[in-house]
């Protein structure tokens, strides 16, 4: 019997991680994707022209949605989380509703940063049967935070990382396509000599968007991406379109 395999490039929709610095444009980018639709779970984007459900208030509800966009007939080919860092609070509160206490720190052993996996894990299941049932790509979005990070072979410096608990930050990126990171274009100016050489970053406000792993942030793609872009939906189609003939 032959073998049921296949050969060549599989075109899927994107499953897209993008993070960032406060106010960058996150959501404005997303809403460039086309048909979009957000489910929000942080009030942030009321200035921003896109189709939306309400405001997730707790994690039955946000699931609630989910579900309603794998069921319903509908012609949407893409959803927007916004943000992840704001599901982590809902679904730190199912953890504490489960577990009857006030805190998700009051779980002993930090056990329950653990019992959250099993929530992630399952808006994850959600968002690849809408992948495979509806074709949807999905834009999720996060804030960036600065962690310490120590690598084995190197000594401990800072770095941008999404802002979400290590080990669910873990499981999203590792099922993502790309994970990116937004931030502003900063270059490096040098002054003076000997002792009183200086080195000063300036920019001009440009916002770009970084696709590959560096020291600096935490990033990557499957998708053959230029290591930075412009901060707009139009030039990572058109990247990833063209990193398909590479």
């Amino acid at each position: 019997m032959p073998l049921a395999t296949t050969t060549g490039r599989q075109t899927r929709p994107r499953r897209l991680m993008l993070y960032g610095v406060h106010g960058i444009g996150k959501s404005t980018f997303a809403a460039e994707a086309p048909n979009a639709v957000f489910l929000p779970t942080e009030d942030g984007i009321a200035d921003i022209d896109c189709e939306s459900y309400p405001l997730s208030s707790c994690f039955d509800q946000f699931m609630h949605y989910l579900q309603e966009l794998h069921d319903e007939e509908h012609d949407r080919s893409t959803l927007v989380i916004d943000s992840l860092d704001w599901l982590e609070r809902l679904i730190w509160a199912e953890v504490e509703k489960e577990h009857s206490v006030d805190s998700i720190e009051d779980i002993g052993y930090a056990k329950g940063y653990t019992f959250a996996l099993k929530h992630w894990r399952t808006v994850l299941k959600q968002l690849e049967r809408l992948r495979d049932a509806r074709g949807m790509t999905s834009i999720l979005l996060a804030h960036a935070k600065i962690e310490r990070f120590t690598p084995p072979d190197l000594d401990a410096f800072d770095r941008y990382s999404p802002k979400l608990h290590k080990h669910a930050s873990g499981i999203v990126q590792e099922w993502c396509d790309e994970v990116l990171f937004a931030n502003y274009q900063v270059y490096t100016q040098s002054s003076g000599e000997g002792f009183d050489a200086r080195t000063k970053g300036v920019g001009n406000g440009e916002r770009v968007i970084h696709t590959s792993e560096m020291p600096a942030h935490n990033a990557k793609n499957r998708a053959r991406l230029p290591v930075t872009l412009p901060l707009s939906w139009q030039a990572y189609f058109d990247a990833v379109e063209k990193g398909k003939t590479l």
